[in-house]
């Protein structure tokens, strides 16, 4: 069932088996698995069923340097199926080495391997709806399919491995009705929790603080609790929480809000490509499921371990947009229309290029002289993505001269002085707001560095084409958009020993025996990937675990017989 806070008797006590605080896509993911068994699931969601200013506005903090990262309530929703009405969709999971010690990656390394989330993961591309769990070309069609280029072979990148799209999926309005359905899980709508509560001794959490805009408030009692919110507001939290523990919930050693990852990404170079246009294909494959598919160029991961080098990804992409000397009427209508389209792609407009009024009388020439082309574009982005269900995923122009340039993705080191930090300023409900502070390393550019440079060798040495670009502009192009997106990674990260980690392996703070994490924040390394498919993995085995965790509770142990002493005419108990 769904109910809304505002319809509670102000100041009574909610009780549950577990409760999941956070109703996105690892919330939502978690509660699914416990629909119809005997577990009572409580499912507290801060938002409404859609956007809300002032419950949006709750997200809002201060960032160290603006031109490194958005503010922190730009990628986040505070509502009913999270941050999924706005994701992207794209899918992708996590690689072998990403969970490996590395020598070259300061603080890397995972309690676990890539395999204990692999039974789990193929449920998290169904929840999704990204379709089967198979991530490369050969796996994935049963037919053959475009390469990006033909004939491309490299030591150093393989050309063969898949990134899936969702339709994107808002788990809120899809599964929505799932959650009303079940009789074991109550979600509650606009239920804020201003604080977790240890028992006197910090070793488990006793209840939960929830309030409400309206000067509502109650108390929630459980066996279990898990933060299945953002990585922002994991570290808000727990950090916010210091009644038991002053420093905050699994801050003993200062480690929550630190080791903030997002990804590198960005476009760089002009890549003109010496083959026929009919040989070059930068856009989707639609598998049998009709699942959206894009091939890109992936480091090796023995290349990684070689050169020791981040995780590295790249695909073909459009020129710069906004210099109107591409004599592309699409690209100059995007370049006009730039106030219409999402937040994350303008800003890769911003500052990419002059904006003189002789630069925007060229992109209105452009559109002008190829009104055909724009025209079939703008139906296209009608048709299949503003008016579909499952949506084409980004904007592929195909060149007709062969230019394209190179629009990259890659692992951010772990840094402990990338963090995020509770501000001296609070909300409407008298929460901390967050203050981001995200860095990069020289490392972090040394992976990007070289990899392009390789890939530029590899197009040279396989005279695919030319491929033209500053290496000394790579620091400015990977840091042009800042921190990526909404990919908000590492901040309560996890291990073995609580001296450098914040939870286990079982997503569980040390020390507290009730608490666990569902988030990005508990990744140790951000990998090439985005976060979605990985997190949703880890909630479905989180989910498997607390069913252990109760089953075992649940059951009675066996009747132990007293040892009896006995002598020919008596038995006793000793």
């Amino acid at each position: 069932m769904i109910i809304d806070s505002y319809e509670l008797p102000d100041g009574q006590t909610l009780l549950a088996d577990v409760c999941i605080i956070g109703a996105g896509a690892a919330g939502i993911a978690m509660a699914l698995e416990f629909a119809g068994t005997g577990t009572d699931v409580l499912l507290l969601e801060a938002g409404g069923r859609g956007e809300e200013s002032d419950t949006q506005a709750l997200y809002a903090g201060s960032v160290a340097d603006a031109r490194l990262h958005s503010p922190p309530d730009r990628y986040r929703q505070r509502r009913f199926g999270g941050t999924t009405p706005i994701w992207g969709g794209r899918c992708m999971p996590f690689d072998a080495i990403d969970f490996e010690a590395r020598d070259y990656v300061p603080n890397s390394g995972w309690p676990l391997a890539r395999e204990a989330l692999l039974p789990y993961y193929d449920r998290a591309n169904r929840l999704c709806e990204a379709g089967e769990f198979s991530y490369t070309a050969g796996d994935a069609f049963h037919r053959p399919t475009r390469e990006i280029i033909e004939g491309f072979a490299s030591s150093h990148f393989t050309a063969d491995t898949l990134e899936r799209f969702s339709c994107p999926t808002d788990f809120g309005a899809r599964y929505g009705h799932k959650l009303e359905a079940a009789s074991n899980v109550r979600t509650v709508l606009h239920a804020n929790v201003t604080g977790l509560r240890l028992n006197a001794a910090g070793r488990s959490v006793d209840h939960l603080d929830v309030k409400n805009l309206r000067g509502g408030n109650f108390t929630v009692r459980a066996k279990h609790f898990v933060l299945a919110t953002g990585g922002l507001e994991v570290a808000r939290l727990l950090l916010a929480s210091r009644d038991v523990q002053p420093e905050g919930i699994g801050n003993q050693h200062d480690l929550v809000g630190r080791y903030y990852m997002c990804h590198l990404a960005g476009t760089i170079g002009a890549i003109k490509i010496d083959r026929p246009p009919s040989s070059v294909w930068h856009g989707y494959e639609i598998s049998d499921e009709g699942i959206y598919c894009r091939r890109r160029f992936a480091l090796r991961e023995a290349t990684q371990r070689s050169l020791k080098l981040g995780n590295f990804v790249a695909r073909l992409h459009h020129p710069r947009i906004s210099n109107p000397d591409h004599r592309n009427a699409v690209l100059s209508l995007l370049f006009l229309a730039q106030l219409f389209i999402p937040y994350e792609y303008r800003m890769r407009l911003a500052g990419a290029g002059s904006t003189r009024l002789a630069e925007w009388f060229k992109h209105v020439r452009n559109v002008a002289l190829g009104s055909t082309d724009a025209a079939g574009f703008a139906w296209h982005m009608l048709r299949d993505r503003k008016l579909a269900e499952r949506k084409f995923p980004t904007i592929i122009i195909h060149s007709k001269a062969n230019l394209y340039s190179l629009d990259f993705h890659a692992e951010q080191q772990p840094n402990p002085s990338s963090r995020v930090s509770l501000g001296a300023e609070t909300d409407a409900l008298g929460m901390p707001r967050i203050r981001v502070d995200w860095r990069y390393t020289p490392g972090d550019v040394d992976t990007v560095s070289r990899s392009v440079a390789l890939l530029a060798e590899d197009f040279r040495q396989q005279r695919i084409g030319t491929f033209d670009y500053d290496p000394n502009s790579v620091e400015t192009e990977m840091t042009r958009y800042g921190a990526f997106g909404g990919h908000h990674i590492g901040t309560a990260r996890m291990g073995t020993d609580p001296r450098s980690s914040v939870v286990n392996a079982d997503c569980r703070i040390h020390d507290v025996g009730n608490l666990f994490v569902a988030s990005s924040a508990t990744f140790p390394t951000s990998s090439q990937a985005n976060p979605t498919l990985t997190l949703i993995a880890f909630a479905l085995r989180l989910s498997a675990h607390l069913k252990t965790l109760l089953t075992r509770a649940h059951t009675p142990a066996p009747v132990q017989s007293e040892p009896r002493v006995c002598s020919d005419a008596v038995c006793e108990p000793t």
